[in-house]
């Protein structure tokens, strides 16, 4: 998923489109994980890029995604990019 949200949009409540947009990235992750997995690989995990504009956008975890879309919403931002790209995943043991 490589897509731009606006949060400002004309005749809509700003709070219900910032969680409109958190159940759409929220659909996406589900379905993404149902998909089956290559052999040798123990779950999906994702590659997330966010920011302001797609020039801007770094690195971040996914879980602190919801975090972030909270920090630029209370800031007032008026829209942001977000690249999620799903990935093999393997588990390493804790030592």
């Amino acid at each position: 998923m490589k897509k731009t949200f606006l949060l400002n949009i004309e005749g809509k409540n700003r709070d219900r489109v910032i969680e409109a947009t958190k159940h759409e990235i929220r659909k996406y992750v589900k379905r993404e994980r149902n998909k089956p997995l290559p052999e040798g690989v123990d779950y999906w995990d994702f590659d997330c890029r966010f920011g302001s504009t797609p020039q801007d956008a770094a690195e971040s975890h996914f879980a602190n995604l919801t975090a972030l879309i909270d920090a630029l919403a209370s800031e007032g931002g008026a829209a942001f990019y977000l690249e999620l790209l799903a990935k093999p995943g393997h588990r390493v043991a804790r030592g």
